[in-house]
């Protein structure tokens, strides 16, 4: 049996390594476009280990990061990667956000999380930095080395057998009742038996490469971070605001790094690009993604359904002063110097047709082949569970 991978963010490098553990004798081939791992969404994020706070009970998000939180934590440890139990404060940074704050504990008291309600003194003694009219204690959120994670699973997989192509980039997907057909941008072909895609920024087009039709559209959503100037703030907990209940984005966060950085961020801007990581004042822009948000129906119906928060976001965007002002709802000592250059993330913002957000996992599934439509935040902390999933549902569809 010979199994193939596209993608080797950290969905898919676990996804192969639990393939080459659950079948020891096969073939597994994890194909990559770029010249590395994790060069997108997996090595650009803030690496928080998320408990499960916000996500619907019963829903994918929820089951996978309980239990994707141990076993990050569990991996970490055996493996010697950069990680930290760090707790997480979620601030209410006025009175109107105290009610959103309690059905956020109410949530996670139904996902089995165990949070903890702080009043404004309590949330002034556990960080001096820090103001609001109340908050909600997580200690079971923390930080971790995501890259260094990817790197010592790809270890474990090639270790094991399998095989990692690099600067490869898949064309075309040709399914038949023998078997997958996969052709490169560079000419090249090979031939696999199952194929699992996790495609993120590309998982659209992906599923169009094999000729079908999704049913969904990725908008890329700009996260633009800021490291905190180096003792502008002692924090000893992550710092997120209470979020808005109607968007999928957790508001711009404060998030001590492994390396001990401070980082501030991200903010939720739509993207002209991808793939472009370039700082905001720079043009950030690619006809063909440009072109797929013009002609794409739920684009439109997107900004007519958040047209306030879509403003917001681009305004913040361009004038760092507005950042500025979110992060001082509840940090209010940060000043514009304090807020230096960092690396640039793109989310791949799954949107159907009528302009709402796909906010859970989604999948796409033929006889062979399995698509990773939707793997949104939390899917780093549940990349172990997420593999999981994907091999049993792609088991059953095996001869």
């Amino acid at each position: 049996m010979k199994f193939g991978v596209i993608g080797a963010g950290i969905v898919g490098v676990a996804t192969a390594r639990a393939i080459q553990q659950r079948w020891p004798s096969a073939r597994v081939l994890l194909l990559e476009k770029e010249s590395a791992p994790a060069l997108h969404q997996s090595g650009r994020n803030s690496g928080v280990i998320h408990a499960g706070v916000y996500y619907p009970p019963n829903s994918l998000k929820a089951d996978f990061c309980r239990r994707g939180m141990a076993a990050t934590y569990a991996y970490a440890d055996a493996h010697q990667i950069p990680c930290r139990n760090t707790g997480k404060l979620i601030v209410a940074a006025h009175e109107s956000e105290l009610k959103a704050m309690h059905a956020l504990a109410d949530r996670a008291a139904h996902n089995g999380i165990v949070v903890q309600p702080l009043c404004a003194s309590d949330l002034q003694r556990r960080e001096a930095a820090v103001s609001g009219a109340g908050a909600l204690w997580v200690p079971a959120s923390g930080i971790v080395d995501y890259g260094a994670q990817v790197c010592a699973m790809v270890a474990e997989f090639t270790d094991a057998g399998g095989s990692l192509l690099l600067n490869s980039c898949v064309q075309h997907i040709d399914e038949r009742a023998s078997g997958i057909n996969l052709r490169l941008t560079n000419g090249e072909q090979c031939r696999v038996d199952a194929l699992i895609v996790c495609g993120g920024l590309q998982a659209d087009r992906l599923i169009r490469a094999q000729g079908l039709v999704p049913d969904f559209s990725i908008l890329p959503f700009r996260g633009e971070y800021y490291r905190v100037r180096s003792g502008a703030v002692t924090l000893s907990h992550l710092i997120y605001p209470v979020p808005d209940p109607e968007l999928p984005f957790l508001g711009v966060h404060l998030t001590l790094m492994t390396n001990g950085a401070i980082t501030a961020g991200p903010n939720a801007v739509l993207g002209l690009q991808r793939e472009g990581y370039g700082q905001a004042h720079q043009m950030n822009t690619h006809w063909q993604d440009v072109w797929s948000l013009l002609f794409y129906p739920g684009f439109w119906r997107l900004l007519a359904r958040y047209p306030g928060a879509a403003l917001r976001e681009w305004r913040d965007s361009c004038w760092r002063r507005g950042y500025l002002r979110r992060l001082q709802s509840y940090c209010p000592t940060l000043t514009l110097q304090d807020l230096q250059p960092w690396p640039t993330g793109i989310r791949a913002q799954a949107v159907l047709a009528n302009g709402e957000l796909v906010q859970d996992f989604h999948f796409m599934q033929t006889d062979r082949t399995l698509h990773v439509c939707s793997a949104p935040s939390p899917a780093a902390t549940s990349a172990f569970p997420i593999a999981q999933y994907l091999i049993q549902k792609l088991e059953a569809q095996l001869p």
